[in-house]
């Protein structure tokens, strides 16, 4: 076969992937890995790492450098035959996984490894790999009978397909909803430049006019901006209602697939001898159980309910004297708040855009990333990629040695998926002779450039970018050999946003500020009275921010502790109790908000939303120490990328925390940072 998919030695050539190349080249490759695995497991007895482990992971690298490319692809230029190719790839993948997660004789084989780890000299790193892969073989039900292995491989394969299909319908659903505007005066309140970005999404699809869509930045404009109150109504019923029974559209529905969903998860946690999927989740998480999850969430609860409840009652209360609405709705609350904030603190988000035109927020972020961690960061405007947005990147050390390489896509488009995430072509691994540098793929979705500007980011897109590099940077700097603990692998999912929400911290700062934040015509920093209005308003709605995100937790854990679950109205019922409990905005009944959860039905975080908010305690109390030693005090710098960034998932994720702060984390810096302390 001559495939660009089949030994990519380099970086992929994304313009000769075609739709066609993609299942043969997977096929090709899985069955390589078979017969691999075959040959060592039949020519050796005394097994060892260099005779077992270093070869699968070698096979196991060219079969990921394979599909990651593919995967990474369907999210960011979505088309029918790339996503007919991806879905028809989903169930062979699960079963290869399945069938080499339940391999008794090389279960068997690892275990011999494992035992002999001293007469073999392995170092710590390998040994937590190892111990990784035992819990892995367990949990692909290794030890199940026949039958049961026979339905494990059933459930994963169809889960694989339902939680594509969950995700699809999601990404068609927002596609599927325009508004084409021919009077300007309906967009009355919309800043100039989502004006002249709904021009532009007009003239891209060859209309007179101006376009609304579901993409975030045209969706959040409306909400946070728009005079009209019934347009704000219409684009959040459309948002809110996305791939449901509400939906405009009966065969995006996502409700089956929920239901199955569920379901199957919670089979597959029973046949592996867990009481709920909750518990299957956190068998591999720093959380101890569902009931120590749902404890920290409620006693965040406890502490923040009181402050949001305030913060709406005052919302209710401006909303009725200053704006004229006296019945406050779901609709609202984005424009009546922006309102407020800006008769509080004289500041609006459009005030700072101007301060954060694209290229001097890269240039800032990089020149701190360099500070922090003594490294230098270079475009290569050569390499081609998937879309002509996106820019290539390169991370050397100080002594010009290459670490790392990446992708960075930052702007919304039709048929990319929205949100914002961070996914790895490759990992560091060493082979035999060479060692492979990794390589990420960072992914955004802020308004591009539009009326002749560069694109010019609100304060809150500038977080999401530096979130992503905080990802991004745990993925590229680690100094780990071995593939499965290389980067972010093996490393806690409770534990894995602590790079990405340190990052955010940054964004506050004056220092760090000074770097990048410009005026994109006069250069000037952003003066001293708009900075002390943006600290002002830090915290403002801080409180209803963090009981949402609790009740999103919160949510995601019980409706996976609960086995009895068989209907969407029996989802919805988990929601309507959680918003009983911990929310202060309650939504009129037409909003699916579960149908477009794809972060737990289509993405990693199911039983493990809680992670943002756990992992957001290690980052703020993290955070913490260069606030007590100086923001760029080299020593601080220096022991968090050695402690934390550098090791990956080569020891638990508690060790790295408290080798970096010597104690255990405390909840404290999350409250104070979160202006809740009291």
């Amino acid at each position: 076969m001559n495939s660009p998919l089949l030994d990519i030695k380099d970086l992929p050539e994304f313009s000769k992937i075609q739709a066609e190349q993609i299942e043969p080249a997977l096929d090709e490759l899985i069955k390589e890995a078979r017969e691999l695995t075959q040959t060592l497991l039949d020519e050796n007895t005394e097994y060892t790492w260099a005779n077992l482990i270093e070869p699968l992971e070698t096979v196991d690298n060219k079969l990921s450098r394979m599909w990651s490319p593919i995967s990474h692809m369907n999210g960011v230029v979505n088309s029918p035959e790339l996503r007919d190719a991806y879905n028809a790839c989903l169930p062979k993948l699960s079963e290869y996984s399945t069938e080499m997660g339940q391999n008794k004789s090389l279960f068997k084989a690892i275990e011999q490894i494992q035992t002999n780890a001293d007469a073999l000299g392995l170092d710590d790193a390998q040994r937590k790999s190892l111990e990784d892969s035992i819990k892995g073989f367990r949990l692909s039900g290794v030890d199940l009978e026949s039958d049961k292995k026979k339905r494990y491989g059933e459930i994963s394969k169809e889960l694989s397909t339902l939680t594509s299909k969950y995700s699809d319908n999601v990404l068609d659903a927002s596609n599927a909803w325009t508004k084409l505007l021919t009077d300007k005066s309906a967009l009355k309140g919309l800043p100039d430049t989502a004006i002249e970005q709904a021009a532009e999404a007009a003239k891209q699809r060859d209309a007179e006019g101006w376009m609304l869509t579901l993409e975030f930045p045209s969706y959040y404009a409306v909400m946070t901006y728009a005079d009209d109150r019934e347009l704000r109504a219409e684009m959040y019923r459309a948002y809110s209602t996305r791939a449901s029974d509400q939906g405009d559209n009966e065969a995006l529905d996502n409700s089956q697939n929920m239901e199955k969903i569920l379901q199957l998860r919670q089979e597959k946690a029973q046949l592996l001898g867990f009481d709920s999927y909750a518990n299957l989740s956190l068998d591999t998480k720093m959380a101890e159980s569902p009931e120590q999850v749902l404890q920290f969430l409620s006693e965040l609860a406890e502490k923040s309910l009181p402050f949001a409840k305030k913060e709406y009652e005052e919302l209710k209360q401006f909303a009725k004297e200053e704006v004229g609405i006296s019945d406050l709705q779901a609709w609202d609350v984005g424009y009546v708040s922006e309102k407020l904030k800006q008769q509080r603190y004289s500041i609006s988000d459009e005030d700072l855009k101007p301060y954060f035109p694209v290229d001097n927020v890269l240039d800032g972020l990089f020149e701190l990333v360099e500070k922090l961690y003594n490294v230098k960061i270079t475009q290569n405007k050569e390499q081609e990629s998937w879309h002509s947005d996106v820019r290539f990147f390169h991370i050397n050390d100080a002594q010009g040695n290459l670490k790392a390489r990446f992708y960075l896509d930052l702007y919304a488009r039709q048929n990319k998926r929205g949100g914002a995430w961070m996914a790895d072509f490759c990992s560091r691994f060493k082979m035999v002779d060479e060692l492979q540098t990794p390589v990420a793929f960072m992914t955004c979705n802020s308004a591009p450039p539009a009326g002749g500007k560069p694109a010019l980011f609100t304060h809150d897109e500038v977080i999401t970018l530096f979130h992503e590099f905080g990802h991004g940077l745990h993925h590229m700097m680690t100094q780990v050999d071995y593939l499965d603990i290389s980067g972010i692998s093996g490393v806690e999912w409770d534990a894995v946003e602590l790079p990405s929400q340190f990052m955010e911290n940054w964004c506050w700062q004056r220092e760090a500020l000074d770097m990048f934040a410009a005026h994109y015509e006069t250069g000037e920093k952003i003066p001293d009275e708009l900075f002390d209005k943006m600290q002002a308003a830090r915290h403002f709605q801080s409180a209803m921010g963090m009981v949402r995100q609790l009740e999103f937790s919160m949510f995601d854990m019980r409706l996976h502790m609960d086995t009895s679950i068989k209907t969407s109205q029996q989802v919805q019922d988990v929601l309507n109790k959680t918003r009983d409990e911990v929310a202060v905005i309650h939504p009129p009944t037409f909003n699916r908000f579960q149908h477009g959860f794809s972060h737990i039905f289509a993405g990693g975080y199911a039983a493990g939303y809680y992670s943002y908010k756990w992992a957001e305690v290690l980052s703020a109390d993290a955070f913490a120490r260069f606030e007590e030693e100086g923001l760029f005090n080299e020593n601080v710098g220096k022991a968090f990328l050695t402690e934390i960034l550098e090791v990956g998932g080569s020891r638990p994720a508690i060790d790295s925390f408290k080798a970096f702060r010597g104690r255990e984390p405390k909840v404290d810096a999350l409250l104070k940072h979160s202006g809740l302390a009291a």
